[in-house]
């Protein structure tokens, strides 16, 4: 259940509560990856150990600070494209096993700092009108880092908690929230060209709960596009549901295929491996 009223994270007046959220899901990231009896432990991030998670957000927010000071220089880098995430995530990732334990928190602590204050010095017009390369999405609002940031800390201590046994997890419906609205952008950028080849449909999406709602998306010519639901899904081949906005985000992210669905049984399959994986 959410304990805060549901906010728009790319609002300039959000800023106060996304980074409330932030910084609680990040105290609560630090807390299990301090434990020393966790280091090693292997997480739901295929490959990925609880150290390798601690090198993941040094990697990111790293390559964040870069694209921060180019922004600052009115320079927009090239991105490498939402296919290249994935692979390119993994192989940083793993680099900082060179690290000693507390050289790799060391580090992380201080990366975390200095972008917490980076986020929290940005002024209104900023957190919605600086645009900052993301460098594989490409330029992107200040603000939305922080929930970017959010992302991690509010979805990594479940892949935590999942390789310590909780094989129930689940994260923060208010972090979830947060997220929710980046899923259908990061699907607008992760269609599989050649799953979406000859396929063509409208289908709707209905996430129950304070941060839910209805969006019928539509899939023509290899390229996805959403709208909110005005009506009740008139004319749409399938409809996918979800219980709450963490369910919906933890399907999205690939740690459990969540959600019912009815409709026709091959749309619901193809809508299914559509996208390609990051």
């Amino acid at each position: 259940m959410a304990t805060m009223a549901p906010v728009n994270p790319f609002a300039a007046e959000s800023k106060n509560q996304v980074m409330s959220v932030m910084r609680r899901d990040r105290a609560n990231f630090m807390r299990l990856v301090e434990d020393p009896k966790n280091w090693n432990v292997m997480t739901r991030c295929t490959g990925w150990e609880v150290r390798d998670l601690v090198g993941h957000m040094i990697d990111v927010m790293e390559g964040y600070f870069k694209n921060w000071e180019a922004a600052r220089k009115g320079e927009t880098p090239t991105p490498l494209g939402m296919a290249a995430m994935g692979g390119t995530l993994n192989d940083h990732a793993l680099e900082f096993r060179r690290l000693t334990r507390q050289e790799a928190l060391d580090r992380f602590k201080a990366d975390a700092q200095k972008l917490d204050g980076m986020l929290d010095a940005l002024k209104p017009d900023e957190w919605t009108g600086l645009m900052v390369s993301h460098p594989f999405a490409g330029p992107v609002p200040a603000g939305a880092y922080a929930s970017f940031q959010i992302m991690d800390y509010g979805i990594h201590p479940y892949d935590i908690e999942y390789g310590l046994g909780d094989k129930l997890a689940t994260i923060d419906e208010d972090s979830a929230g947060i997220i929710l609205p980046f899923t259908f952008i990061f699907w607008q950028n992760t269609v599989d060209q050649k799953a979406a080849q000859g396929f063509e449909t409208s289908y709707g999406i209905e996430v129950a709960g304070p941060y839910g709602g209805k969006w019928r998306c539509t899939v023509k010519d290899g390229k996805f596009s959403y709208e909110p639901e005005k009506g009740d899904f008139e004319g749409c081949e399938a409809l996918f549901r979800f219980a709450n906005a963490a369910e919906e985000v933890l399907t999205h992210f690939g740690r459990f295929p969540g959600g019912s669905a009815q409709g026709d049984p091959e749309v619901i399959d193809k809508v299914r491996h559509l996208f390609f994986p990051f």
